[in-house]
């Protein structure tokens, strides 16, 4: 099944733009603004749901273990937000030390506390900074959106990313085992995805079936 934001029903998730013109730029802010708002929600959500499943499985007995765990993801969820919103210049990034400090925060911050292994398989090669933090910010939705949604109730789940130059574009894939998304990607982490291509001039593919789902976006490698 071909995934969309709202109701499109072709694969190209997110169109592909000639370049940010001046009103872009404009809502830039707006669009960071809302990112952070919506990542802060899912923050608290997913924090909420590990507390709760610490205490279930701990007792009484444990109380001091279970907090020092939760202490630790919220130290965790610290260097992840410092990671993004590090504020960028124009230079160019290591596309492979920058994601795969990203990794390692993701799987520290959001997958480990869920049972959630992440694969990451990342090529060497150079990105404009401004270009690396906002798609860190997709791949960080991406990433969340598949540990809230695409494990219910099962073990053994894998996170793959896999980060790759090929014909003067960078392209991104954030792919799971899990159960596969029943609808589209909508409601605000859908608005703010789009709204993230768009200002990177990105296009974003995915599909789903019951082996998993698996979302690529293409980010022209030239600022």
């Amino acid at each position: 099944m071909m995934l969309g934001f709202g109701s499109r029903p072709n694969d190209n998730i997110a169109q592909p733009h000639q370049g940010a013109n001046i009103d872009e730029q404009a809502n830039d802010w707006e669009l960071v603004l809302r990112e952070s708002h919506h990542r802060m929600k899912n923050t608290l959500t997913l924090l909420g749901a590990s507390v709760r499943r610490d205490f279930a499985r701990s007792g009484s007995t444990d109380l001091s273990v279970a907090v020092d765990r939760f202490e630790g993801r919220v130290v965790a969820f610290g260097r992840l937000y410092r990671l993004l919103s590090d504020d960028a210049d124009s230079s160019r990034l290591p596309v492979a030390a920058f994601f795969e400090t990203l990794c390692g925060a993701l799987s520290e911050a959001i997958l480990e506390p869920a049972g959630i292994r992440c694969e990451a398989a990342i090529e060497d090669g150079t990105l404009a900074g401004w270009k690396c933090h906002r798609l860190a910010l997709m791949l960080t939705e991406l990433v969340t959106n598949a540990a809230k949604h695409a494990f219910p109730n099962r073990s053994g789940g894998i996170i793959r990313i896999q980060i790759a130059a090929r014909e003067g574009c960078w392209h991104c894939t954030v792919a799971d085992n899990g159960a596969g998304v029943t609808g589209s990607l909508q409601g605000t982490g859908g608005r703010i995805m789009e709204g993230l291509a768009r200002s990177i001039r990105a296009q974003v593919h995915g599909e789903a079936s019951r082996s998993g789902t698996r979302v690529t976006i293409v980010v022209p490698a030239l600022d």
